[in-house]
């Protein structure tokens, strides 16, 4: 049985030709992906991957594509190239891409992103206004990215407040609980007053352990993002939510940017509410817990 709906092998077959490649050989299907389907297209000359989605909405590809390039531009870390997407009224949307295979860690491999994402966080800096020129998204969830010379309104109009909404819609966060969330609301501006008017970062915005692999080489490949330019402990924050990412890997980041005594007190908890938050809008009240326990943490140290 073809994995590949219909119209997705005509729209990527015809990418391939006008890629100069051959026509498809094998599909491979992949697995690890909650949200898309994804598969390696071999050819006789090279392997592709390919992501697809019979639901996904108009313009989500094109701003993962978007986010790719962005992130691959300053050089700083391996990131798949997109070649070409497709679809739409006529069938799923796919988005085709570089493959990158998968490889054994080199030793350094922790000490390299590190160092990587640092670099790729201060590329970021003087290139724009916090935000991104355009909207994406995070995991499903449509992600406001609209422009803004605030970090501090940025990170409480555009990321706390909406996903608190979202999840006040959906019958969570109700009670007590919402009340301590409606609280870091309030000292957002208290939490985040020294780095308001920081130079942005440019950020990765989805940076956990699934969305970077070794490479071939050993080398870190970072994919999947929610680019925009925001503070690079965003980032971190992301980082430590689920685990994954070695001493070295912070000790790395540490010696080239620098983290803040804050991120430690309470601003890690206060990006990794964003995430948290969006987990319950994702997959339900099992998150409540910690999203409120986050938060306390936030007021206990700022209010």
């Amino acid at each position: 049985m073809d994995v590949l709906p219909s119209p997705v092998r005509q729209g990527v077959t015809d990418a391939l030709s006008h890629l100069g490649a051959t026509s498809i050989r094998q599909v491979v299907p992949a697995g690890g992906g909650c949200i898309n389907n994804g598969a390696r297209v071999d050819t006789d000359d090279r392997s592709y991957f390919l992501k697809w989605n019979p639901r996904a909405p108009e313009g989500l590809f094109e701003a993962e594509a978007d986010g790719l390039r962005a992130l691959a531009a300053p050089g700083k870390l391996r990131v798949p190239a997109p070649l070409a997407n497709g679809g739409g009224s006529d069938g799923p949307r796919w988005l085709l891409m570089e493959y990158v295979a998968q490889g054994s860690r080199a030793p350094d491999f922790d000490e390299l992103l590190g160092r990587g994402l640092a670099a790729l966080h201060r590329s970021g800096a003087r290139r724009g206004a916090l935000g991104w020129h355009r909207d994406n998204w995070i995991g499903s969830l449509d992600q406001s990215n609209r422009e803004s010379s605030s970090w501090a309104c940025f990170w409480r109009d555009q990321r706390i407040a909406p996903q608190l909404q979202r999840a006040r819609e959906r019958g969570h966060l109700a009670g007590r609980g919402g009340q301590i969330l409606d609280r870091v609301l309030d000292v957002i501006p208290a939490a985040l007053a020294d780095v308001d008017d920081a130079p942005p970062h440019l950020l990765h915005g989805d940076l956990w352990g699934g969305n970077v692999y070794a490479g071939p080489g050993g080398e870190p490949v970072v994919i999947d993002p929610a680019v925009y330019r925001g503070h690079g402990e965003v980032d971190l924050a992301m980082t430590e939510l689920f685990g994954g990412f070695g001493p070295g890997f912070y000790d790395a980041y540490d010696g080239t940017v620098g983290i803040t005594p804050a991120y430690h007190a309470y601003r890690r908890e206060l990006y990794q509410l964003y995430y948290l938050l969006v987990h319950v809008n994702l997959f339900g009240a099992s998150y409540e817990g910690s999203t409120v326990r986050a938060a306390g943490r936030v007021l206990s140290e700022v209010s």
